[in-house]
C-alpha cells in the first residue's frame, strides 16, 4: 500500500546507520508509525533523540503523512537515566566490560553467548542498559534500555559510554573478573592465593566478596592506573 512519500533527515551521528539514504524520499503505507519507519531504515530507536515533523516535535507513535519532512536527532549527551545505573554487555564487549568494572561501574557480561532472547530478558529482569554493536539485538522490544557502541576500539568505547551516561565513577571498588564488590584484605588472609614472594613485596590487598579474587598493585597496575586517570580527567 502506497500512501505517499516523506523526507527523513538524520542527525550526522546517525548516518553510520543509514548510509546514502539520508534525506531521500521514503515511501509510507499510511499505517506504520514513525518509529517503525526510522527502524526500518536501519536506526535502532535506542539511538534516537527528538523527532520532528515539519519542525514540530512528535512522538515515535506518530503516523507520517504524504509530504512531511521528518527530522531525526541523536540522543542527548549525557542521556537522562535512572539510578542505580547498571549495564549488561554482549559477548563482543569483554574488554569494555573489564574497563567499566575497573571504574567501579556495575557491568554484567555473558560469556559464553547466551543468545539475543536471553540477553534481552536479563536486561528487562535486572533493569540493565544493554550495550551492544548488534542493531538487531537493540531493536528487541523487551529490553529495559539499550545503547549502540559505535567504535571497535576499547578506549573509544569507554569514552562513548561515559560521555553518554555519565555514571558515577568509583575506581578500584569492583572485581574486573566477576563484577563483585571489592573489600580490603589483610596479607595473611590472602597469602595462599599470592604467587611467589608477592606477599612480601606488597602490603595493600583487596578481595572480591563474590568470587574471592585477590588484587594488589602489581606490574600491570601502571597500565590500569592510566586508564583510570584518563577517565577521571575527562568524566569525573
Amino acid at each position: 500500500m502506497n500512501a505517499g512519500e516523506i523526507t527523513v533527515e538524520f542527525a550526522p551521528e546517525l548516518r553510520v546507520f543509514v548510509g546514502q539514504r539520508d534525506a531521500s524520499p521514503i515511501r509510507i503505507d499510511g499505517t506504520s508509525t514513525l518509529g517503525h519507519v526510522v527502524e526500518s531504515l536501519g536506526v535502532p530507536l535506542t539511538e534516537v533523540g527528538a523527532l520532528t515533523v515539519d519542525g514540530e516535535s512528535v512522538a515515535a507513535g506518530h503516523i507520517p503523512a504524504d509530504g512531511e519532512t521528518v527530522g531525526v536527532s541523536s540522543v542527548m549527551r549525557p542521556q537522562p537515566s535512572s539510578e542505580p545505573l547498571r549495564f549488561l554487555l554482549d559477548i563482543h564487549l569483554g574488554t569494555l566490560t573489564r574497563r567499566l568494572r575497573l571504574l567501579g561501574i556495575d557491568a554484567a557480561y555473558e560469556n559464553p553467548d547466551i543468545g539475543d532472547a536471553a540477553l534481552a530478558a536479563r536486561s528487562a529482569a535486572e533493569q540493565r542498559v544493554l550495550l551492544s554493536r548488534d542493531r538487531g539485538l537493540l531493536r528487541r522490544r523487551e529490553i529495559y534500555s539499550g545503547a549502540y557502541v559505535y567504535s571497535h576500539q576499547p578506549a573509544e568505547q569507554l569514552d562513548d559510554v561515559l560521555s553518554r551516561f555519565a555514571p558515577r565513577l568509583a575506581p578500584w571498588t569492583r572485581c574486573t573478573a566477576c563484577n563483585g564488590v571489592l573489600r580490603a584484605a589483610e596479607r595473611e588472609a590472602v597469602r595462599d592465593q599470592l604467587p611467589g614472594n608477592t606477599g612480601e613485596s606488597y602490603d595493600s590487598f583487596a578481595q572480591c566478596v563474590d568470587c574471592g579474587q585477590t588484587y594488589w598493585k602489581g606490574a600491570h597496575h601502571a597500565r590500569l592506573d592510566a586508564i583510570v586517570a584518563d577517565a577521571l580527567a575527562k568524566f569525573a
